[in-house]
């Protein structure tokens, strides 16, 4: 795979959790898919899982070259589902898919309690 774009991204866990408490439902609805509140939720600590979601989408918008969000990217067009392995993976909708041009998408993710990270590549 040539990389055609690569973003990174770290989360602090506390800002997230901060926002869960204070917009709950309706930061959730706005920046998540279905399936990733489902899976979040499900959690110990949905706090850590959402910050690394959270983090994959910033990262995967500078992949795309669409920065924060402009070009009509929004956040529930970067998806982070998971394989039956637990593997993570990117799944683009609307105008971050209409970016990507058929690129592929990798995507690695990483947590603590304190901080969450995501990278992404397209190639």
């Amino acid at each position: 795979m040539k990389p055609s774009g690569i973003g990174i991204d770290l989360v602090e866990v506390q800002r997230v959790r901060q926002m869960l408490e204070k917009h709950g439902p309706r930061f959730k609805e706005r920046t998540f898919t279905l399936g990733e509140i489902a899976y979040c939720d499900s959690c110990a600590d949905p706090a850590m899982h959402y910050a690394a979601r959270f983090a994959a989408k910033e990262a995967a918008a500078k992949a795309l070259g669409t920065g924060l969000w402009s070009e009509g990217v929004n956040w529930t067009d970067i998806e982070v589902v998971r394989e039956p392995s637990g593997r993570p993976r990117l799944v683009l909708h609307g105008m971050a898919l209409t970016h990507a041009s058929g690129a592929e998408c990798l995507v690695s993710l990483t947590h603590t309690r304190d901080l969450a990270m995501a990278q992404v590549m397209l190639g």
